[in-house]
């Protein structure tokens, strides 16, 4: 049974497995392919779509070189986790809960957000965004400072 660690730890390619990750996405690529599992006492099973599917997007983001982390979404993080994943300071993220923009639940006097909430406040964050620059790439246009 494989070890579940609990902290959202990043994985990036070891300099010793560039080339097996390599040929791996190579044959993830392949739609055709059914791969299956081998264990070491020869047994063999199928790998489930789903399976597939998220194991041929961390290998590719893998051979981008993008660091990878896998996070339950019940998941309660620490502020310095939440931070990490939004790219900010722990100090701003804790104004944001304060400010009561991502819900959190406090432990003694430790917070605590759940990711799934992290992840809800950074697909609004990113829809207000792209909301915002059309807003300023229409304004921009309509005072004629934006050539097609």
């Amino acid at each position: 049974m494989l070890k579940q660690k609990e902290s959202p730890e990043s994985v990036l390619i070891p300099d010793q497995e560039k080339e097996a990750i390599a040929q791996l996405e190579q044959i993830l690529s392949l739609e055709s392919s059914q791969l299956r599992l081998v264990a070491s006492n020869g047994e063999e099973i199928a790998i489930p779509e789903s399976v597939y599917s998220l194991l041929g997007q961390v290998v590719q983001a893998m051979t981008s070189g993008q660091a990878i982390s896998i996070v339950r979404h019940n998941r309660e993080l620490t502020t310095q986790e939440a931070a990490n994943i939004l790219n900010v300071s722990r100090p701003f993220l804790v104004k944001l809960l304060e400010k009561g923009e991502i819900p959190y639940i406090k432990v003694g006097s430790h917070r605590r957000i759940l990711f799934q909430d992290l992840i809800i406040y950074k697909e609004q964050r990113k829809v207000k965004r792209r909301q915002l620059l059309d807003q300023l790439i229409e304004m921009t246009e309509e005072a004629g400072l934006y050539e097609e």
